[in-house]
């Protein structure tokens, strides 16, 4: 079973999971899931350098830091350290919320978007936002509160509701709330517990307006991104619903909606419009396409799982044919793809360009919307993605949480630019990023790309 529900406890509090002792050097040396079941709570530097040995500017840290006297009788640990969660139940309700959300942004997408631009408003800062992001947002934070209790419950999440509430966008409102009471009655079918009634206007603005959480370094939280890629979404391109865990500053663990990512490598070569043309001279029933994904992990496991979206008029029977996705074996520069942004306002496309070049990358960068380039590293289908923001932009934590921990679960890296960890706990914002966001296949071509940037940040203009 994917989520290894009941083994994953035997698996981490087996004679501890905890390591060795390195009597030379009188440290304590952690295996992968005794980084996991000590550190979870502690520092997120320590853990990741841990856990991830090449991350070369948090090792010294570790070193200089962590170390532990040789304990006589090693049975003493077991009462000192704090029980191991592993985050079984708020993961399996995660992935089943994601699909649920995809299927409800495939409908916007085909009866809304594709036919009026009424179901499309404008944020402050010029961004589309549609009838999805309001919908997705409302529908999940009823779900998790049904879930969790809504006093267990805190979202950080992108949408407010100050466009939704003026009153030129009452027709938006309107068909926001008949969207998620349509999504909400589907919820059995996903085995998720939805509100006895349908919603009202207000309950739906409510429901929109709890995700309201800022974050920072203590307790738990959600980090939502409704639709992420919405320049995407609207233009029927690439786009993902993007779930997380934060807790005390940690990201414990991500979901990805991709809903127009197949599943199969093969059928990227085949642009989802064709997919929908192909779909029309098929059986409603045919699942031989399989274009949409869902892609999960759980900090500690060590392993990322992927599995098909739910069909139309099916039930989702756990793990709904979950298969494990791996990143790629690639580490020569001149054999990688590499990934970054379509949107040209947030990031520096001469830049990566420049250090594509520099590096030896020689393929034809993958630009695709959203964090569906976090879904392509962790399942093999490229092996780099680099963002660097232009002056003045700060990255949000919901554009980047799930993706992380699903990388580095299924074997990858992610750091700054500086090969530090990403920081999760000061709030709503990556604050302290390094000049930007690099994830890799793998340790040795992620050293290759950091030390490129070293060698070329002086000479750009960002």
């Amino acid at each position: 079973m994917p989520l290894h529900s009941s083994s994953m406890a035997i698996k981490v509090s087996h004679n501890l999971g905890l390591g060795k002792w390195n009597d030379k050097h009188n440290n304590f040396i952690p295996n992968h899931v005794g980084s996991f079941f000590i550190f979870l709570r502690g520092n997120k530097t320590h853990h990741n350098a841990m856990s991830r040995g090449h991350i070369g500017c948090c090792l010294s840290s570790f070193n200089q830091t962590q170390s532990f006297p040789v304990m006589e009788d090693q049975k003493k640990l077991s009462f000192s350290s704090p029980e191991p969660v592993n985050y079984s139940q708020e993961l399996d309700v995660a992935v089943r919320t994601v699909q649920l959300a995809c299927s409800l942004c495939q409908r916007v997408q085909n009866s809304l978007i594709s036919k009026t631009s009424d179901g499309v408003q404008s944020k402050d800062d010029n961004s589309p936002v549609t009838v999805a992001d309001w919908s997705v947002q409302a529908t999940v934070s009823c779900i998790l509160s049904e879930s969790f209790g809504s006093s267990n419950v805190s979202i950080v999440a992108e949408e407010d509701i100050q466009n939704l509430s003026k009153a030129k966008a009452g027709g938006v409102l309107e068909t926001v709330v008949k969207t998620v009471n349509e999504c909400l009655a589907e919820a059995p079918r996903y085995g998720l517990k939805g509100p006895k009634m349908a919603l009202g206007t207000t309950e739906v603005l409510e429901a929109i307006n709890r995700c309201n959480s800022i974050g920072g370094p203590a307790g738990r939280f959600w980090a939502l991104d409704p639709v992420d890629g919405t320049l995407g979404f609207v233009r029927g391109d690439q786009y993902a619903i993007a779930l997380a865990l934060i807790e005390d500053g940690e990201v414990v663990l991500g979901v990805l909606g991709c809903p127009n990512y197949p599943m199969r490598k093969e059928w990227l070569n085949y642009h989802h419009r064709y997919h929908r043309i192909i779909s029309k001279l098929t059986p409603s029933t045919s699942e031989s396409w399989d274009k949409g994904c869902v892609i999960y992990a759980r900090r500690g496991s060590g392993e990322a799982w992927m599995q098909p979206l739910l069909h139309v008029n099916k039930n989702l029977v756990w793990p709904n044919s979950a298969r494990p996705v791996r990143v790629s074996s690639i580490d020569n520069p001149s054999l990688a793809t590499f990934c970054e942004p379509v949107e040209k306002a947030n990031s520096s496309h001469s830049f990566t360009a420049g250090l594509a070049h520099s590096v030896g990358l020689r393929k034809q960068p993958l630009r695709v919307y959203s964090m569906v380039k976090y879904a392509a590293i962790a399942r093999g289908d490229a092996e780099i993605f680099m963002k660097f923001a232009r002056a003045g932009y700060k990255e949000k934590i919901w554009d980047h949480a799930a993706g992380v921990v699903i990388i580095q679960e299924a074997g990858g890296v992610v750091t700054d630019a500086g090969g530090c960890p990403l920081d999760f706990s000061k709030g709503i914002y990556l604050e302290g990023l390094d000049r930007g966001v690099i994830a890799s296949a793998g340790a040795n071509l992620h050293d290759k790309i950091i030390r490129a940037v070293d060698a070329s940040w002086d000479s750009s203009a960002l």
